[in-house]
């Protein structure tokens, strides 16, 4: 701007104004301007416009990593959302590491974003960090892994409702003894998933024993190795509901290693919908979780709150209802399959959407 202002002798007001459209310009002059600025390929720095005015039109992104079918989906909700709202996003990416979750927030509060939505790390245990963001009156919504409560907002999926839809649909298909591969039980949605998988087993009447429970960090090879801790048992499983798709997959693996049928021998279902879900093996029992859904209405939320202007905004949780893709892993002869018996009610939390 100061060039342009230098070879017109004018002000850098003027400059400013005129290629703002400003009324108090007029139109020779304005045509001068626009005329040198497209000579020079001039490009407004729309972020020190925003930092002047004390407003932002971005948003910031904290993701645990970008790759598989969920986050990618997701963030391309929130873009799609942010930008009709006539905001841009930076994204961030913790890799799993609580260190590198607060860089992330280091960079994005540097950046003068104007609110952030953060889906928590693997290893992520306290949320302290994020006190620097609310002590700034920065909005900020998470969603996915969260931190529950009812004062923060949140944007999730209805898991515990995902874990025991697929845990009823093997009860339908004559499963009796039901393994679980269970994900780090301080995230919310892997505690929730498992809470699913009780809620099931409880309502059919079938015992919660913990030792069909295998811990994992959801990775391919920690299921097929879950697996073989439970094809040890006394009593081995004749069904599996894996926490996550990857852990499925390695499981179905697994299975195949010990000469086992999936799913005659051994059913199997995953979370998450993948997309090698349909290219298995048989094809993977998964639960679909809403990704772009998701981020878009994480956005209206987190808009919600940025529009609220400082006045008094209640917190919000929103829970979307999870879809069970019912497809061959888990689907046994019909002969086998039975009505789910139902012998206790188990009240769950509704979801909404």
């Amino acid at each position: 701007m100061a060039d342009l202002a230098r070879e017109l002798n004018v002000s850098m007001t003027t400059i400013s104004r005129a290629l703002s459209d400003h009324f108090s310009i007029g139109p020779a002059m304005k045509q001068k301007v626009l005329k040198l600025a497209k000579k020079y390929n001039y490009q407004p720095n729309h972020m020190a416009s925003a930092l002047r005015k004390g407003k932002s039109k971005l948003l910031g992104i904290v993701v645990p990593y970008i790759e598989g079918r969920f986050f990618p989906s997701v963030v391309h909700g929130i873009e799609t959302a942010a930008s009709k709202a006539g905001y841009n996003v930076i994204i961030c990416q913790s890799n799993e590491d609580v260190a590198q979750e607060r860089r992330n927030l280091d960079s994005l509060l540097s950046a003068q974003v104007a609110g952030v939505l953060v889906s928590l790390s693997r290893t992520t245990l306290d949320h302290k960090h994020f006190d620097k963001l609310r002590s700034r009156g920065l909005p900020l919504v998470y969603f996915d892994r969260v931190v529950e409560g009812d004062n923060v907002n949140t944007v999730v999926l209805d898991d515990r409702e995902g874990g025991y839809l697929s845990t009823r649909h093997l009860i339908a298909q004559g499963c009796r003894h039901i393994a679980h591969l269970a994900g780090p039980q301080h995230l919310n949605i892997y505690k929730n998933r498992r809470q699913g998988y009780f809620d099931a087993l409880r309502e059919a009447g079938l015992p919660e024993d913990e030792s069909m429970v295998v811990y994992t960090d959801m990775l391919q090879e920690q299921g097929a190795a879950g697996l073989r801790q439970l094809l040890a048992l006394p009593t081995p499983p004749d069904a599996v509901f894996a926490a996550g798709d990857f852990c499925a997959l390695g499981a179905m693996q697994e299975a195949r290693r010990q000469g086992l049928r999936v799913p005659d021998d051994v059913a199997i279902a995953g979370f998450s919908n993948e997309s090698f879900t349909l290219v298995a093996e048989p094809n993977i029992t998964t639960v679909d979780q809403r990704c772009e859904e998701m981020g878009q209405a994480a956005v209206r939320l987190l808009l919600e709150v940025i529009n609220s202007a400082g006045a008094a905004f209640s917190p919000r949780q929103v829970a979307l209802r999870p879809e069970l893709l019912v497809r061959a892993s888990s689907l046994r002869p019909a002969p086998a399959a039975t009505p789910v018996p139902k012998k206790v009610a188990v009240s769950r939390p509704k979801a909404v959407g």
